[in-house]
C-alpha cells in the first residue's frame, strides 16, 4: 500500500497563479490544492482545512486563531508568505505542536504602488482617463509634486524608500512615528516633526506602519480635521490603522481632497462598500506586494520550507518564535 500523500492547502490564490510560481512537484508524495476563493466564516474555513497537513497562507488574508487551530487536529505546519503575520496566533500554534514559518519578500512593490497612487491623485488620472474614454479632452488642473510637502507616518524600510523618492521629486519631506529620531529621519532625507504639524502642513499624507494596538485607529476624525482641504491621504499599509468611518466622512464632506487606498478593514472589500463609488478615492484591491517577482520569491520559499520541515532541517522562523521540529 502506497503511503498517504502529504495534503497541502494553498489559500487565497486570487489570481490562480500559486501552482506556477513554485516548484511544488519537488515535494515528493504531496497533493497540493490551491483555493482561489476566500472564506470568512469560521465553520466553512475549518471544513475546508480539516483534511490538510500543511496550510500555506498569502500574507494576512486568512486569520488562524486559537479557536480555529483547535478544530484542525490534522494540521502540522503553517507557512506564511512574509516574515510577519499578525493574523496567525503563533503561540497557540506552537502550543499545539504546529510549526510556523515564513518567507522573504520583495520590498519594492508597496513603495511603487504608493507612488502610483500619489501621482494618479495629483494628476487626476482616473478623471482624465474617463474623459478620454468618453470622447472628451482636458477637464482639470493637476498638482505639482515639486515644491509640495509629503508627510510620512512611519519611516521603516518602506517609509524610507517613499522619503527618498519624494526628495527626488523636489518635495519637502516630513516624517513622524512615536520612536523616530531626528537623526534617523535625516538619514532618509526627511525632517522629524510632531504628528499634528505633519498633518497640518502636508499636501500628501501616506501611512507606512505595522498594525498594532498602538497604531490601530491612528487616523481618526480629529486627525482628518487637521489636514488641508487640498490634501490627499494614502494608505498602503493596513486598513484598521485608519478609522474607516472618519475617512469616509472626510471624503464625503470634502474635508480632504481625496484618498488613494490599497488596504481596508474588510478584505476583499464588500461589493456594496461606499469606497468603491467615491469619485475622490482611487481604490486598488491590496496589490502592493502582488507582483511576478514577489510571488515567485514567496512560493519558491514556501516550497523550500515544506521540504525543510519534512526532512528536519531549520525553518525560516516567524517572529523569532521557537518552533517544533518536523513531524
Amino acid at each position: 500500500m502506497s503511503p498517504t500523500p502529504l495534503q497541502i492547502a494553498v489559500l487565497d490564490d486570487y489570481q490562480s497563479v500559486a501552482l506556477r510560481c513554485g516548484d511544488w512537484a519537488s515535494i515528493a508524495g504531496a497533493a497540493v490544492t490551491a483555493f482561489a476563493n476566500h472564506l470568512d466564516a469560521d465553520d466553512a474555513l475549518v471544513a475546508r482545512l480539516a483534511p490538510f497537513d500543511v496550510v500555506c497562507l498569502m500574507r494576512e488574508r486568512t486569520p488562524l486563531s486559537d479557536a480555529i487551530l483547535a478544530r484542525l487536529p490534522q494540521l502540522k505546519l503553517i507557512v506564511t508568505t512574509g516574515m510577519w503575520n499578525a493574523s496567525v496566533d503563533i503561540e497557540a500554534a506552537v502550543r499545539r505542536g504546529i510549526a510556523v514559518c515564513g518567507t522573504s519578500s520583495v520590498q519594492s512593490g508597496t513603495p511603487e504602488l504608493t507612488w502610483l497612487l500619489i501621482l494618479a491623485l495629483a494628476r487626476r488620472l482616473p478623471q482624465e482617463q474617463a474623459s478620454i474614454a468618453g470622447g472628451g479632452w482636458q477637464t482639470s488642473l493637476g498638482v505639482d509634486l515639486e515644491g509640495s510637502t509629503l508627510g510620512i507616518f512611519g519611516l521603516g524600510k518602506i517609509g524610507a524608500r517613499i522619503a527618498r523618492v519624494g526628495s527626488s521629486f523636489g518635495m519637502r519631506v516630513l516624517a513622524w512615528s512615536e520612536n523616530l529620531t531626528a537623526e534617523r529621519a535625516a538619514e532618509a532625507g526627511a525632517t522629524l516633526v510632531p504628528k499634528d504639524t505633519l498633518l497640518r502642513e502636508a499636501d500628501f499624507v501616506t501611512v507606512h506602519m505595522k498594525l498594532s494596538e498602538r497604531t490601530r485607529g491612528l487616523m481618526d476624525t480629529r486627525e482628518f480635521s487637521l489636514m488641508k482641504p487640498s490634501a490627499y491621504f494614502i494608505n498602503t499599509s493596513r486598513g484598521p490603522i485608519v478609522s474607516e468611518a472618519a475617512l469616509l466622512q472626510a471624503l464625503h464632506t470634502g474635508q480632504i481632497a481625496g484618498a488613494g487606498l490599497d488596504v481596508f478593514d474588510t478584505e476583499p472589500l464588500p461589493a456594496a462598500h461606499p469606497l468603491r463609488r467615491l469619485p475622490n478615492a482611487i481604490v486598488t484591491p491590496h496589490i502592493g506586494y502582488v507582483t511576478e517577482r514577489g510571488y515567485a520569491l514567496f512560493y519558491t520559499q514556501v516550497v523550500e520550507n515544506i521540504r525543510a520541515w519534512r526532512t528536519g532541517k531549520p525553518l525560516r522562523l516567524l517572529n523569532s518564535n521557537a518552533l517544533p521540529g518536523a513531524a
